[in-house]
């Protein structure tokens, strides 16, 4: 496991041992969660870990912070909230459903960046496709800079709602790519890159041009592209299982 892995991992896991204090009554609605420090202090983890546990716990509704004061338990935080674990995305079966839901927002995200964005969330949203392609040999990073193209568009919305969900989101934005580039780098894995990174091109491109129609069209493209490769992939491993 990667040390990206492995601490998202470990924000799952602090992730629901605070979310299970919280269901339980332990810490009550208005409780004033320890500092990042203790907590990474008491849970042995770094306070990465701790940063990306509270993003999502705040995401999800659990916690509300107070500027100069902390972060408290939500007076909302008796209601569930949606919740996807790392785990449960190296399943390929999870992932669809997860593509599925995404194929909805991301067309409507896309549209009303196009209609939206500033000029400065157009250099952020430039900066991560160009990073996509600069770290094409480390699929970890080119993983981190799809997740954060994805995340600025979020941002070119001017809706925090859209932003919240991607950051609850986090890595899970973009499927494992492990889950296709299983063999050491060479032609197949350029073949898959340059694929995505047309798909996600073509995003920018009408971002950047403000055509709302055109943006939500490419983006449902790419996210239907992405659905069928691993519903594809997915029939594949079901075939295999079967002539074993």
């Amino acid at each position: 496991m990667t040390s990206l892995n492995r601490e998202e991992s470990m924000a799952d896991e602090l992730f629901a041992k605070i979310e299970a204090r919280i269901r339980s009554g332990e810490l009550v609605p208005g409780a004033r969660l320890p500092t990042q420090q203790k907590i990474a202090r008491t849970e042995k983890v770094s306070r990465t870990v701790v940063r990306e546990a509270v993003a999502r716990l705040t995401a999800q509704g659990l916690t509300v912070s107070r500027q100069g004061s902390g972060v408290f338990v939500s007076d909302s935080a008796p209601y569930r909230a949606l919740q996807v674990t790392l785990q449960e995305l190296n399943e390929l079966s999870d992932v669809i459903k997860l593509l599925e839901i995404r194929l909805g927002v991301e067309t409507e995200m896309a549209g009303l960046a196009a209609a939206r964005r500033t000029t400065a969330d157009v250099g952020d949203i430039q900066d991560a496709l160009k990073r996509m392609l600069e770290q094409r040999s480390d699929a970890q990073a080119t993983a981190k800079a799809d997740r954060e193209f994805h995340l600025a568009i979020a941002h070119a919305t001017q809706n925090e709602y859209f932003v919240r969900f991607a950051e609850f989101l986090g890595l899970r934005l973009v499927p494992p790519w492990s889950l296709f580039l299983r063999d050491p780098p060479g032609p197949a894995h350029d073949a898959y890159h340059d694929m995505v990174y047309a798909e996600h091109r073509a995003i920018v491109e009408a971002i950047v041009r403000m055509d709302s129609a055109r943006a939500r069209d490419a983006a449902r493209h790419h996210m239907q592209e992405s659905l069928t490769r691993h519903s594809m992939l997915s029939a594949g491993a079901r075939q295999r299982d079967r002539s074993s």
